[in-house]
């Protein structure tokens, strides 16, 4: 996720893509408050005992959908979007299968305002549109493509259903020649997304 660079917050210090683009963006990008402090330390003592490597969350039902960030974060998403602490939306990891990070998430069907949760400023919180993403995966060479998506809107015109996303509907938009190419696919529905780092990372992305 690009934004992740843009606005990676949340950061736990030594001393915090091909994704549709946020549509709202962060308002708050300042210095953590106590009870955020506490979310913060919660959230890394749960997911690095639980989910240190990438092979940890595909056991519990994450899939990857990307290629590393320009974080070098790879996602992994449960397609499961209402979050509470302990179960994030996604996690990401770095391309040795090192847990960095994850997003907490709140579906924002019609509108809703910034959620106002776990003692986080709302303005932490950015929101994505709703799209489909896809996985191609080349039967003959196995090689697989990530990061491929589809506005959700151009998917349902197309004959698409949202809540059941079919591969075929990524064959009738001419993406793929056949349907068997498509290993992964599900909706990323318009949702607040809280982006959550758990290790360290570089001195040359922003933080708070």
């Amino acid at each position: 996720m690009s934004a992740r660079l843009a606005a990676a917050f949340l950061a736990i210090l030594c001393a915090s893509t091909a994704l549709a683009p946020a549509d709202e963006e962060a308002t708050n990008t300042g210095p953590l408050s106590p009870s955020e402090q506490q979310f913060v330390a919660s959230v890394q003592r749960d997911l690095t005992a639980r989910f240190p490597h990438a092979s940890d969350a595909v056991k519990a039902g994450y899939v990857r959908y990307t290629n590393p960030d320009d974080t070098g974060a790879i996602s992994y998403a449960d397609r499961q979007w209402t979050s509470d602490p302990t179960h994030p939306s996604q996690l990401w990891y770095d391309q040795a299968g090192n847990l960095m990070g994850a997003d907490f998430s709140v579906p924002r069907p019609n509108g809703e305002p910034r959620p106002q949760l776990w003692g986080i400023d709302p303005g932490r919180w950015y929101e994505f549109n709703g799209h489909v993403h896809y996985v191609v995966t080349d039967p003959s060479s196995g090689k697989t493509l990530y990061d491929q998506w589809i506005w959700n809107a151009d998917f349902v015109k197309a004959g698409g259903d949202l809540a059941h996303p079919s591969a075929q509907t990524v064959v009738s938009l001419g993406k793929v020649p056949s349907a068997n190419y498509i290993t992964t696919i599900f909706e990323f529905p318009t949702i607040w997304d809280l982006i959550v780092w758990v290790k360290p990372h570089a001195p040359n992305q922003l933080h708070w």
